[in-house]
């Protein structure tokens, strides 16, 4: 009998952010002078006091394995930054630290799906959500939302979708990849659903900083007890302190939530790296000033790839309230061709432009609409100005 693998891992499709980040970096390393907006990391370099504390912990022998679910001093740490920034009271037995945000958010739906259960998930959306429930034993019920409204998907578009089998929904603002932000009054009414309904909400507020034009951010344990009963909060280091390679992400939830996932923590990998760990407790405790200095210089950025897109003809963009991307539209490009090959979707689009003005995007077919492309503006405003002007170049060819 051949040796086989599993139909779970074969079930996985691989992660096209990654894919084109990979074939971006093959280029560059072959010499190519490659531009790339795809990247889903900040550019700047992590803050000196971060990485003092890290080469402290080194010095000072704090090398050593953790408990599963993290230092006590960066739990503590972790809620006094919810009481702070988000008025919302947890103990340290309510939080969990693992190896990244991504690792929070997969060992959360292990602990609490069973085959069969259903998972909300508007639309567009991060392209790891839809894999981690599924690898979770779970099923991914996309709910789409329109560019008209800023891609927000509200409760009463919601509500059609849940079912006896609801066990979830996974909600992401401000958002991967379109850059909106839900308002209270829209959180509070998914919230109200949930608690109506009976169905967990991981908020994943990983760019939870990183917001723009006076919006402001709600975090979804703070609108009552009954809902906080029912969120599991998801958050880290990697965008707010550029902190990506230290791997340091965290949970916050009821306490049966956290100890099983707690449990599959300790059996899958065990606790995050210490130094990473003393590090990211050394961000949490100052770091403002860093911080407005870091969203400054995006806001700017922000603005000018927006301006950028809508001069080009034939595309257009609405202006993103928080992360650091935007999901930029092709209607009005798909169809055509470029000496020949025709632009079928997104990924024609981003492969043509790859290969052929050297300028990295996502294609958006990956997060759910194959009529955008993902436009990160985390790097330098020099290379947004370049890149746009191969992706005008690039857009002014087509027939």
């Amino acid at each position: 009998m051949p040796l086989t693998l599993s139909e779970r891992a074969l079930a996985i499709s691989p992660s096209v952010t990654l894919s084109v980040d990979a074939r971006a970096k093959q280029l560059r390393a072959e010499g190519v002078d490659v531009i790339g907006f795809s990247a889903g990391e900040p550019d700047f370099n992590t803050p000196e006091y971060i990485n003092d504390a890290g080469k402290f912990a080194i010095d000072a022998g704090i090398t050593r394995y953790t408990p599963v679910a993290g230092t006590l001093d960066l739990r503590e740490k972790i809620c006094e930054k919810f009481r702070h920034d988000n008025g919302v009271d947890y103990t340290p037995a309510e939080i969990i630290v693992s190896n990244g945000a991504k690792q929070s958010l997969f060992i959360a739906l292990c602990a609490m799906l069973n085959p069969g259960d259903e998972v909300l998930l508007p639309s567009p959306c991060w392209v790891s959500y839809p894999e981690m429930i599924r690898m979770a034993g779970g099923t991914p019920v996309m709910i789409h939302g329109c560019e008209e409204n800023n891609f927000v998907v509200t409760a009463d578009m919601m509500r059609p979708y849940v079912t006896e089998r609801t066990k979830a929904l996974i909600l992401n603002s401000p958002n991967n990849p379109n850059g909106c932000v839900w308002s209270r009054q829209e959180l509070a009414d998914i919230a109200a659903l949930a608690v109506e309904c009976g169905f967990y909400v991981i908020s994943d507020e990983i760019y939870e900083k990183l917001i723009y034009d006076d919006e402001k951010h709600y975090c979804m344990a703070s609108f009552g007890p009954e809902i906080k009963k029912q969120c599991i909060v998801v958050n880290g280091v990697s965008k707010t302190y550029a902190m990506t390679g230290w791997r340091i992400g965290y949970a916050a939830g009821p306490k049966n939530v956290i100890k099983a996932m707690t449990s599959f923590q300790s059996h899958a990998t065990s606790g995050a790296n210490s130094i990473a760990q003393y590090a990211a407790a050394t961000a949490l405790s100052c770091g403002d000033k860093y911080i407005l200095s870091m969203i400054d210089e995006y806001n700017g950025r922000r603005k000018l790839m927006h301006r950028l897109v809508n001069e080009i003809d034939g595309m257009s963009c609405k202006l993103p309230k928080g992360a650091f991307y935007i999901m930029a539209s092709l209607k009005e490009i798909i169809g055509r061709a470029y000496k020949g090959q025709v632009i079928t979707g997104s990924t024609r689009f981003a492969e043509l432009l790859l290969d052929e003005k050297h300028v990295a995007v996502v294609p958006a077919l990956a997060f759910g609409d194959d009529n955008y492309i993902r436009l990160s503006y985390a790097t330098s405003r020099q290379n947004i100005v370049d890149g746009m002007a191969r992706m005008k170049q690039f857009v002014s060819e087509l027939d």
